[in-house]
């Protein structure tokens, strides 16, 4: 029987690239995705993977949210916490509005859907968490204090949960990705874009699929023996 993998904002983006890398692998992809029913309806169109809707700063929609996938598909054996967005601004102009917002769904959905899996998991003595982090988590970014906040948040938690699962099966562990070609960073201006490649070893930016094949390299049989780690994939831009 297929392992089943739910991956949270998995209908757009790196999100995407996770959820197609996990179905070639042979695994059950359940994407999940907050806003955008047109959007979601056309993934599952093209890919075949089917979407289920609901917000993952929602403790109580989160464990919903499984329980309705496992009902479906089966016992989620995988979790990819990919789910994230930006509120930037300096502190100056932050409102406490656009830190909480960040912080809820970029590291409270790491703890909400964690929760809602991790006794399972434990109970059948195999899992797999991965949490997308940032390089902005381990390097910092201007105007970005809520972001760097949570992504670096995602980091710690990583190692700490880790601990909790490596004796029943369950390994954790994160990927701080770099500058990734998606939507979000070509709306960047093209100058200030061609600085940032400028800053980055490789030359390029990277690919949503460079960063999905280190996803399931993660949730494998063969990572079993890696657990608490965060694999940055950033060009060499930090070297962390």
């Amino acid at each position: 029987m297929a392992r089943v993998a739910v991956v949270t904002g998995g209908t757009r983006g790196i999100g995407e690239a996770i959820s197609l890398a996990l179905k070639e692998a042979g695994i059950t992809v359940a994407a999940n995705y907050a806003g955008n029913d047109e959007k979601a309806a056309a993934f599952t169109e093209r890919t075949g993977i089917k979407a289920y809707k609901w917000d993952v700063g929602d403790f109580d929609a989160c464990a919903a949210g499984v329980q309705q996938v496992e009902a479906e598909l089966g016992p989620v054996d995988i979790v990819v916490n990919n789910a994230g967005i930006t509120r930037d601004g300096t502190i100056l102009k932050m409102t406490r509005d656009m830190w909480e917002d960040v912080i809820r769904i970029n590291l409270g959905g790491c703890f909400n859907m964690a929760h809602a899996v991790f006794p399972g998991m434990r109970s059948r003595k195999w899992g797999r968490i991965v949490n997308i982090g940032s390089i902005n988590g381990q390097a910092g970014q201007y105007g970005q204090v809520n972001y760097a906040a949570a992504k670096s948040g995602i980091h710690g938690f990583t190692k700490a949960l880790a601990q909790e699962g490596a004796r029943f099966g369950v390994t954790v562990n994160a990927i701080a990705p770099g500058y990734i070609d998606t939507d979000m960073v070509a709306a960047v201006p093209a100058d200030v874009l061609e600085k940032i490649v400028a800053k980055i070893p490789v030359g390029r930016l990277g690919q949503a699929h460079e960063i999905a094949r280190g996803v399931a390299f993660l949730c494998s049989d063969d990572a079993a023996f890696v657990t608490g780690s965060t694999l940055s994939m950033n060009g060499g831009q930090h070297m962390y």
